[in-house]
């Protein structure tokens, strides 16, 4: 099954996605997010794909009203859910960090993910039973033997609370800090060792499911900034911090539990 998805995804991104690379205009939606051409076209293309192999399993797209993506949620069906392009304005900007992500829901339950950057041809993916792997080459974390204030941590503060944002910036209690501006690869690259903290305010579900089920698959821990798990069969978005070991992510987890003083969120 891994094969075909990657073949059509991968298919989808040369000959759709790579060609408007930094060639296309971006829109404004509601959200404030950008839309663009190529999140369209992809979109549609790789729905149409999935379809030809499992007419039976239903889509869900960033690019569907709230309603719909709803309604496909609350079925009980099976469920694609895709993220066409997670890092429009990366793509839109020419900066070559951005990503086509895809999940597969089943009875509730993440049970399929596969996140391809096609500038690196890099192709993350996990079906269980299976661990993830990178280009067919398993992920598997390790104890990094670092303390907290040895990381590398990968975060976006726009959405975090203007309390815990500025305490980030003025008593930052890991190393060095990275933005990068794509969810799904985000959660990948710690997957990879590339970095070992996580914290992001708001992540909608096409953002987070397939690369949190795959950094999660590969040995990394994470939770909301309350201590729920991560995936919900919802739409409410999620605030969610992460590490690549147990000890880290206890350290971590405390730390912002004592400066988020702001009231936690989900």
């Amino acid at each position: 099954m891994l094969t075909t998805i990657k073949e059509i995804i991968l298919t989808v991104a040369k000959q759709e996605l790579v060609p408007r690379f930094a060639k296309v205009c971006r829109e404004l939606k509601a959200d404030g997010s950008f839309l663009t051409e190529a999140d369209l076209v992809v979109q549609e293309k790789i729905f149409s794909g999935l379809k030809q192999h499992w007419p039976d399993v239903m889509c869900l797209g960033e690019e569907m009203s709230a309603n719909e993506q709803q309604r496909l949620l609350s079925s009980g069906h099976s469920v694609w859910i895709l993220d066409p392009l997670d890092g429009t304005s990366n793509f839109a900007s020419g900066i070559p960090y951005f990503c086509i992500s895809l999940a597969l829901l089943q009875e509730g339950k993440v049970t399929l993910a596969i996140v391809y950057d096609p500038m690196r041809d890099e192709c993350f993916m996990v079906e269980k039973p299976a661990d993830a792997t990178l280009n067919n080459r398993p992920l598997k974390l390790k104890d990094s033997g670092l303390s907290l204030e040895q990381t590398t941590a990968i975060i976006d503060f726009k959405r975090l609370p203007q309390t815990l944002a500025t305490r980030l910036a003025t008593q930052p209690p890991y190393s060095s800090q990275r933005s990068f501006g794509s969810v799904a690869l985000d959660w990948c690259w710690l997957a990879a060792g590339r970095g070992q903290l996580y914290l992001h305010g708001k992540q909608n579900i096409w953002d987070y499911i397939a690369g949190q089920f795959i950094f999660q698959r590969a040995g990394g821990f994470s939770s909301t900034l309350s201590g729920d798990t991560v995936f919900i069969n919802e739409l409410t978005p999620r605030a969610v911090c992460g590490a690549t070991d147990a000890h880290l992510f206890a350290a971590w987890q405390q730390w912002l539990d004592v400066n988020n003083t702001a009231n936690h969120q989900k």
